[in-house]
């Protein structure tokens, strides 16, 4: 296998990777599945690693045993709301917010009725998941660029969600999409708490890149990109939006 990094920071085993290149997979991985959680040897899932070493698994089956496991349940399950489980199941394994109040009712129910494992594995197992990262891609933030069927409206809730490298998603043990999905109201982009990873995150500023089509005698097509700060993003993306632009990324000017 070999490991290959996409212009939109993708991350996919090959064949005849490296250790290096596997270490690279299985650090992203743990990082994305586990909200980025700091992972001890201990804690390592040394037979799932071997097996993804060996051929034995994929990529995809490597992200399963991570989330099947019982340091993500107890991360993640036994000591959060079920809503909030079930947020960070679609943040950590599809790389996005749930979408609206079916889309969870659906999920816990799902847990509910079948348990744990089924509910872990209806992310995974998905077409969706199998169209966004297929069989050997680390499962990454989606939010940053415009989906096919998938609302608008994602993209400020997956930013709620995701606060960067710098958040640790077991900190919070209660919904934070609940109010917005269950009303079906917008969700607003907040800065995050003050502090030295506050302003790691806030200090950025993004490139949008859009499509947007002309009409007039005939109808054109024409990309633009605009550069603005963190605090800017989400006015930005909302302009865009009621223009009829087509949101084609979203990336962190380096």
């Amino acid at each position: 296998m070999a490991l290959w990094v996409s212009n939109i920071d993708a991350i996919e085993l090959w064949n005849n990777a490296s250790e290096d290149d596997l270490q690279a997979v299985i650090r992203a991985a743990y990082r994305q599945v586990l909200g980025n959680a700091h992972v001890m040897e201990s804690q390592r899932l040394t037979s799932a690693e071997s097996m993804l070493r060996n051929g034995d698994i994929n990529v995809r089956g490597f992200v399963r045993a991570i989330a099947q496991s019982d340091l993500y349940r107890s991360l993640f399950f036994d000591t959060s709301s079920p809503y909030r489980f079930i947020e960070l199941n679609f943040k950590h394994l599809l790389g996005r917010a749930p979408l609206d109040q079916a889309e969870i009712s659906n999920h816990v129910r799902l847990y509910n009725q079948h348990g744990y494992e089924v509910e872990i594995n209806s992310y995974i197992d998905s077409d969706e998941y199998g169209l966004s990262f297929g069989e050997n891609i680390v499962p990454k933030s989606q939010g940053n660029r415009t989906q096919v069927g998938i609302k608008n409206v994602n993209f400020n809730r997956t930013f709620a969600l995701d606060r960067g490298f710098a958040a640790y998603d077991a900190v919070s043990k209660n919904a934070k999409l609940i109010g917005e999905v269950a009303s079906n109201r917008p969700t607003k982009i907040s800065f995050p708490a003050s502090g030295a990873a506050a302003y790691a995150n806030t200090s950025k500023r993004f490139r949008i890149a859009i499509n947007k089509a002309k009409f007039g005698a005939r109808v054109t097509q024409s990309n633009a990109t605009f550069e603005v700060s963190y605090s800017q993003m989400s006015q930005q993306i909302q302009n865009i939006h009621k223009t009829g632009g087509k949101i084609l990324s979203i990336t962190e000017v380096v």
